[in-house]
């Protein structure tokens, strides 16, 4: 039994890596995105069994993941969006490390809510850029 949840462990794995490594740059933010959120959701989860230790990793993991979309702007390329979204991750870092301190789940909501829309804006640019280059 244990052989086979290594075995699915793996594969999992080996599945995120293959996707991670095909994936172009607007794919890999909605996959950071999405792992945000998704470790948000873990975190509440945590915080309402009362597992501290665990609901840290999770909120780390989200931190981690919000520090990296920061480092990614470009900002001579995107301009005032990329200044917009560096303030936007630095509030959500900030609101990160208030929730982890004081177990806010309304905080989770907001934050979750605001890179959602993030999410949301990312997941039409794909059908955007093809529009483009269909009318040029």
């Amino acid at each position: 039994m244990m052989l086979n949840r290594r075995a699915a462990a793996d594969y999992g794995e080996v599945m995120v890596e293959t996707g991670v490594n095909q994936a172009n740059p607007t794919q890999l933010i909605q996959m950071l995105l999405d792992g945000f959120i998704e470790s948000i959701d873990v975190a509440e989860g945590h915080m309402r069994a009362n597992n501290i230790a665990e609901k840290a990793k999770a909120i780390s993991r989200a931190s981690r993941i919000v520090l990296g979309l920061l480092d990614a702007l470009d900002y001579e390329k995107g301009g005032d969006l990329a200044r917009n979204l560096s303030e936007l991750y630095s509030y959500v870092t900030r609101r990160l490390l208030h929730i982890n301190l004081k177990n806010d789940i309304e905080g989770l909501h907001e934050v979750r809510s605001l890179m959602n829309e993030v999410r949301e804006a990312w997941s039409i640019i794909p059908s955007k850029m093809a529009a483009m280059r269909v009318t040029s």
